[in-house]
Parts: C-alpha cells; structure tokens; sequence
C-alpha cells in the first residue's frame, strides 16, 4: 500500500515537468513570433521610407538639370541677342559714316588716280581727279573747319591753281584744286555736303576737273590715296 502511494504522488509531478516544459516551448514560440512579426512589420515600414526617399532624390536631380538647362538657354538667348545688337550697332555705324562723307562732286567720271605718274606731274599723282564741267559744285566732304583757301594752290604751288584745304576732326584734311571760284574764307566752318567752290580748269590742269586730296597734313607732301580712304568710310566712288 505504501509502494502504491509513492507511485501515485510520482506520477503528478512528471506531469507537471513535462507540462512546465511544454508551456515555456509555446511561451518561447509565441515570443519568438511576436519578435517575427515586429521585425517583418519594421522592414515593412522601412521599405515605403526609402523608396519615398529615392523619389525625393530623383526629383530634386530633376528640378536641377532642368534649373541648369534653363540657365544655359537664357545664356544662349543672351548671347544671341548680344551679337544681333552689335551687328545692327555696326550696321548704324555704316550707315552714320556713309551719311557723314561724301564725294566732293556729283555727275562725275573718274580720271587720273592715286599714285599715276607721267609727265604731266613733277611727282606720281597725288590725288584723284573727277571730270566735270566748269562751274559744277564742289561740296565739303566731310564738316571741318577751312584752313586754306585761295589762288596760288592756296599756298601749295601754282599747280594747284585756286584751292581749298579743310580740316575734318578725325586729323585728316581734304583738298579740293583746279577751282574756278572759291566760296569759303579761312577759319570758317563748313558741314558735309556745303557748296565751298566751283569746278575749273586753273593751275596745271589739261582740262576741267576736280583735283581731290586726303592728307595727314595741310601741306602738300602728305597725301594718302583719297578712293581708298573713301571706301574706308564708306563712300563709293
């Protein structure tokens, strides 16, 4: 009887260990998937983080190429418009220079030219001369100021006969010969394209014409080729 009993309170308690055991297996189980599911659910809620983050950094490279192409056309459109204003400015320029030249006679035709020589010159020509009539206008071609005038080459030797000197302000003087009639005084102030003088055949002269000078100074001995200095202002004769 007592064999029995000690059987009997045995029994109870290795059901007990057993049972102790199986509830920490299914506490363990239950932990570990509580720990399961928190670690599923945090890589859940990190995944729309970065992907929210990568379209933030797409966006932001985007908004900054288009920053920088925007940039880059506003400077090309600049620079555009720069360079057609400054064409245009030159084209005025042109267009001022020409208005502000013009030849010394109208109607004319070119004869002897810079620089001819021959035995009617002690020298190589040193002017351009235009064929016209005697008594046609001699006009100023550029403004200035008459710095001589008068028979005599107006101090520059017989061979001119009458003449004009005036001298314009970018330090070069025009000469105007042969002349029939002078119309200017020294010291006066003619425009471009004012009557000064009228065409003749005085001086060294084979015939009627306008003897025309560009020079550095207003003596003679420093003339520069008159046609090409008129092309350089724009003037064609």
């Amino acid at each position: 009887m007592k064999r029995a009993t000690n059987q009997h309170t045995i029994r109870p308690s290795a059901f007990r260990v057993r049972g102790a055991v199986l509830a920490a297996g299914l506490g363990a189980t239950v932990v570990l998937g509580a720990g399961t599911a928190f670690a599923s659910s945090g890589t859940a809620a990190a995944a729309p983080l970065a992907a929210s983050t990568t379209a933030d950094s797409v966006a932001q490279q985007a908004a900054a190429q288009a920053k920088a192409a925007d940039a880059a056309k506003k400077t090309a459109a600049k620079k555009a418009s720069d360079a057609k204003k400054k064409a245009e400015d030159k084209k005025k320029a042109a267009k001022k220079n020409a208005a502000s030249w013009k030849a010394p006679v109208k109607k004319y035709k070119l004869t002897a030219s810079y620089g001819t020589g021959g035995a009617r010159w002690a020298a190589k020509h040193s002017g351009q001369d235009f064929a016209v009539p005697i008594g046609t206008d001699v006009v100023a071609a550029h403004k200035g100021t008459v710095v001589k005038a008068g028979p005599n080459g107006a101090g520059d030797g017989p061979a001119y006969g009458n003449a004009v000197v005036i001298k314009h302000s970018n330090g070069k003087y025009s000469q105007y010969a042969h002349l029939s009639k002078v119309n200017v005084k020294i010291g006066q102030q003619v425009k471009t394209g004012q009557k000064i003088a009228l065409s003749g055949n005085t001086g060294n002269s084979s015939g009627p014409h306008l003897h025309f000078e560009i020079r550095t100074t207003p003596n003679y001995g420093s003339a520069l080729n008159p046609a090409a200095f008129l092309r350089s202002v724009h003037v064609s004769i």
